[in-house]
């Protein structure tokens, strides 16, 4: 089963630990990127959490842009901020010094207020007045694990219907593959007549030529413009496309690098048409090729 790398889902939970009562609200959520970037939106004072994180996600995601986001608030308090009393102390030393020294210098600083103390860095922490935030984290890391399978469960049902969309395309692109072979058989007959044709102009213009060269160089032209293998790699790849989008691994990027070859060989067709009908499928190709690698883009 194909997944998207789009995806999404959210819980809430309450948790009642040593160091209080706290609610948390989870929010994961990805998109589409070349590898797998993994980007945390996590309290700074919860050590070891994104450590663990970081081992947890990459067993489930292989691929795309994932954003972890958890706000934490405090049930049994007003809230997360408090007051540092070594980093008040230290700033009041601070601005004791700065005036000590700018009286010695004839100079004037501008009374400090205490709204200036509360915005000098570490004066006003974040995180509570936890001895030990370890606890907390195993508790919330139990609750990742039901949100990182509805996370998958979210990017699966997305990939069911990617991968039906991307079925109906290899089944347009192998019938347009046939139609264009039954356009090459009818146009081998009219391009032998045309090469007759201009083998018998060329001979009354300029019959000092040798004929047999002339039937040489007719013979080459073709050969320069046969379409057989371009569809037999075009029949080759849709069997590829089939077997990987069947497969119950990433296969996004191998279809991506695929969908390249799908592209050169229906770019070469519209090159060796020579032919209204021949070069109608070729473009009808072109055209679903870009489509379906659009739809690519969007898988594991």
């Amino acid at each position: 089963m194909v997944k998207s790398m789009t995806g999404f889902a959210a819980t809430g939970c309450e948790l009642t630990t040593e160091g209080g009562v706290f609610s948390c609200q989870w929010d994961l959520r990805g998109v589409n990127g070349r590898g797998l970037d993994l980007r945390f939106r996590l309290p700074d004072w919860l050590d070891g959490l994104e450590a663990a994180l970081r081992k947890l996600l990459p067993e489930v995601v292989k691929r795309g842009n994932v954003t972890l986001s958890l706000k934490l608030t405090r049930a049994d308090e007003t809230g997360l901020a408090r007051v540092s009393p070594a980093a008040l102390d230290a700033a009041v030393r601070m601005v004791i010094e700065a005036e000590t020294r700018a009286e010695l210098q004839g100079l004037g600083l501008a009374p400090m207020t205490a709204a200036d103390l509360l915005a000098m860095r570490g004066v006003v922490e974040s995180g509570p007045a936890m001895a030990e935030p370890g606890p907390l984290v195993a508790a919330l890391l139990d609750q990742v694990a039901p949100l990182v399978a509805a996370f998958d469960a979210n990017r699966a049902a997305e990939g069911v219907a990617l991968a039906r969309i991307i079925g109906a395309q290899i089944d347009r692109i192998d019938s347009l593959t046939t139609q264009a072979r039954r356009a090459a058989e009818t146009r081998r007959s009219d391009q032998i007549a045309g090469l007759r044709a201009a083998l018998t102009r060329l001979a009354e213009a300029a019959p000092q030529v040798d004929p047999g060269r002339l039937e040489q160089e007719l013979a080459l032209i073709a050969v320069k413009t046969d379409v057989t293998e371009e569809l037999d790699r075009l029949e080759a790849h849709v069997g590829a496309a089939r077997t990987l989008l069947a497969l119950d691994e990433p296969t996004g990027r191998k279809l991506d690098f695929l969908m390249q070859e799908f592209n050169r060989e229906a770019n070469t067709l519209c090159a060796k048409a020579q032919n209204p009908d021949l070069t109608r499928i070729g473009l009808d190709l072109k055209t679903v090729i870009d489509q379906m690698r659009e739809q690519i883009q969007n898988l594991e």
